[in-house]
Order: C-alpha cells, then structure tokens, then sequence
C-alpha cells in the first residue's frame, strides 16, 4: 500500500510539473496573431516561437542528460523549475522578438529535461505492466495544459495583452517549483553512469534509430495544423477570438482522452498499437482538409484530430525504454533523452513544413504535410516490426539449441 501511496504523488507531483511546462510549450499557438502584430511580423515568423522552442529541446535534452546523469533526481528537478521561470520572465519582458525567442529557447532547455527523466521516474515507480500507463499519468499533466492552461493563457493574453499570458506561465512554474520541494522524494535512484559515446551506441542500433524516426514522423506530423491552428480556425472556419479559446478547451480535452486511452492500448504491445494510432490521425487529418472552410464540420474534425494527435506518446516513450533496456541497457536515461529530442524534431519539421506552406499561401493545405510524414512513419514502424520480429526467431532458435 505505501508504494501505491507514494508513487501516486509523485506521479501527481511530475504531472503538476507537466501541467505548467507544457502550457508554455503551446501558448504561443494561442497568441500567434498577438505577437505577430506586437512585434509587426508574418505569421510564418511568428510560427518560429514553436519551432525554435522545439528546437531547444532537440538540442539540449541529450547534452543535459549527460551533464546531470548523476545529479540528484530532486535537485535536478528543482532547478529545472528554476530555469523554466527565468526562461518565462525573459519572454515576458521581452522588448523585442528576439529576446522573446531566446526565452522561449531557455524555457525549452528546462522542458527537454524534465520530459526525460521524469518519464523515467514515472515508469520506475510502478510495477512493469503499468509502466505506459504511469508515463501516461505524468503526460496527463501536458494534455491538461492542452485543456485548461493553453486557452486559459490565450485568454488572458486576449484580455491583458500578450505579456500577461507569460506571467500566468511563471505562476504556474512556482506551483511546480513549490510540490518539488515538498512531494518529491530526495533518494531517487540514479541512472547508471553514461558518456556521449553511449549516443553512438543508441544512434548504432539499428532498432533503436528506427523508434527515434518513428517519434519524429508519427508525432510531428500534427503540428503543420496545430502549429497554425489559430489562423486555421479564425480565417478558413469562420470561428471568432473569443469562440477559439472555447474550442481550444474541446481540443484540450480530446487530447486529454486520446493520451489516457492510448498509455492503455500500449501499455503490453506498443508498436503495433503506436501503428494503429498513426493511421487514426492521418484519417483525422485528412477531414480536417476535407473540412476545412466549413464552419460546423471544421470544428469537428479539429476536435477529432486532437483526440489522436498525442495518443501516441505514452507509447513512443515506453517503447523507446524497452528496446534501449534490451539493447544498451546502461544508456535507458540517454536513450529516453533522445526520443524527447526526436519528438521536438518532429514539432521543428512538421511546424516548419507548416510555415513553407503558409508562406506560400496554402494554409488549408497543411494537412497533406502531416499525412505524408505519417505515412512514412507507419512505413518504418512496419521495417522495425519485421526486424523485432526476425529477432524473436533467432532468439527462440537460440534457446531451443541450448
């Protein structure tokens, strides 16, 4: 009973932590034309404030990971809260759109980290069959900024100005300052000791650089429309300012249920289940153009393509565990580290993609961009199916001439 007790708060602490962090990550959605008339800039400029958030977390979630291998999981969580606030305090000062990026960029170095080692300690702290389910729980804390934080601070951005959406980010940030310190324990155990020749030994594996592919493709390829969903919504659907932060909770809450359902269809086989979710969102995707000048039908194929746009997470993560506990096994925190970085390099492709369209004018166009990164993504997952397979063979043969 007390490891039940105690590994749901710190599965509520992580998630509280997630809640603040992954309000940051998107708000930027919410207030593009905000800032692009703040600052007198395009919107495919103004998309920059996701992708190089994005972009941040590619590039220092693997560098961190090995400077703060063996820090004190406690600590190390402390002052990635600490970060996460100064990164907001400079965009909020902001003078120009520069120093904004660069705090977003400062921000996103305390995202990428606490992304990885807290899906790690999420999947520690219960038994092994729930472990996509315990990563799941502490991504909850993401699908809820989706759901409240994100149309909560494009309200307030809407109402007080653009800045005020960045001091509601901070308030948030000393919330899960605050928790660390009080729920989370100071004995955690230390990941084993690694190098930066261990992300060779990952990146060598064909299997495992076929998953950080498959994380790239299958989860960026909803950000060429979520990225721009504002616009979106606002000039193609016919939805007003103030209908858009409605709508925003509706997505929010899709994204909510599709992450719960999908850390439980993954939970024992992930890839085959990984597979059916990316077939689920490039249908999704495909209404969304299908829809995308109508009013009423819009707005439900938005809903819809938020209810698979993230299921696949939980998934991606404990598959990315589970094959690096098989095949580096003293590289599971980097190898964790890394897919957080393949997922960011799916935000920075599919948002980038994104803006090349709109700065070309096909705005409706988009979705096309994210099917085709699924269709690759389902094509390799369906290679490293057949290679985990072959696998599993050699290895029964193996064990039936021993």
């Amino acid at each position: 009973m007390q490891r039940t007790i105690s590994s749901g708060w710190i599965l509520f602490s992580l998630a509280i932590s997630a809640f603040a962090i992954g309000s940051t990550e998107f708000i930027s959605v919410g207030l593009l034309p905000l800032l692009t008339q703040s600052f007198d800039i395009s919107l495919a400029q103004g998309g920059a404030t996701v992708s190089l958030y994005a972009a941040g977390i590619t590039v220092g979630t693997p560098i961190l990971a090995l400077v703060t291998n063996r820090w004190n999981r406690k600590r190390l969580l402390i002052a990635i809260m600490v970060t996460f606030l100064l990164g907001n305090l400079l965009a909020a000062a902001a003078p120009t759109f520069g120093i904004l990026l660069a705090g977003r960029v400062l921000a996103a170095l305390a995202h990428g980290i606490f992304m990885a080692i807290s899906s790690l300690i999420a999947a520690d702290v219960v038994v092994p069959e729930k472990r996509a389910s315990a990563i799941a729980v502490m991504f909850t804390g993401l699908t809820l900024a989706t759901v409240t934080g994100v149309p909560l601070g494009t309200f307030i951005g809407q109402t007080f100005g653009w800045r005020a959406s960045f001091v509601f980010l901070i308030l948030l940030g000393l919330i899960g300052l605050v928790t660390n310190l009080l729920v989370v324990p100071n004995d955690l155990p230390l990941p084993n000791p690694t190098s930066i020749k261990g992300i060779w030994r990952i990146l060598k594996q064909p299997q495992l650089l076929l998953i950080l592919i498959i994380t790239a493709l299958g989860y960026g390829a909803t950000f060429p429309v979520y990225t721009y969903l504002t616009p979106i919504l606002n000039q193609q659907m016919g939805w007003s300012t103030s209908a858009i932060v409605v709508i925003l909770i509706f997505y929010g809450v899709a994204v909510a249920i599709g992450n719960t359902l999908g850390g439980r269809f993954a939970n024992r086989h992930p890839l085959p289940a990984i597979m059916k979710m990316f077939a689920g969102l490039a249908i999704a995707l495909l209404l969304v153009r299908l829809t995308v000048n109508l009013h009423f039908w819009g707005l439900l194929a938005v809903v819809i393509m938020g209810l698979f746009a993230f299921m696949n997470v939980p998934g991606l993560q404990l598959y990315i565990v589970q094959m690096a506990e098989t095949y580096t096994p003293n590289e599971v925190s980097l190898a964790s580290a890394l897919n957080i970085s393949a997922f960011n390099i799916g935000i920075m492709l599919g948002s980038g993609l994104g803006g090349q369209a709109v700065a070309q004018g096909q705005l409706v166009n988009t979705p096309w961009l994210g099917i085709g990164m699924l269709v690759l993504g389902i094509g390799v997952a369906v290679i490293l199916q057949r290679m985990e397979q072959r696998q599993g063979q050699r290895d029964l043969a193996a064990k039936k001439v021993k």
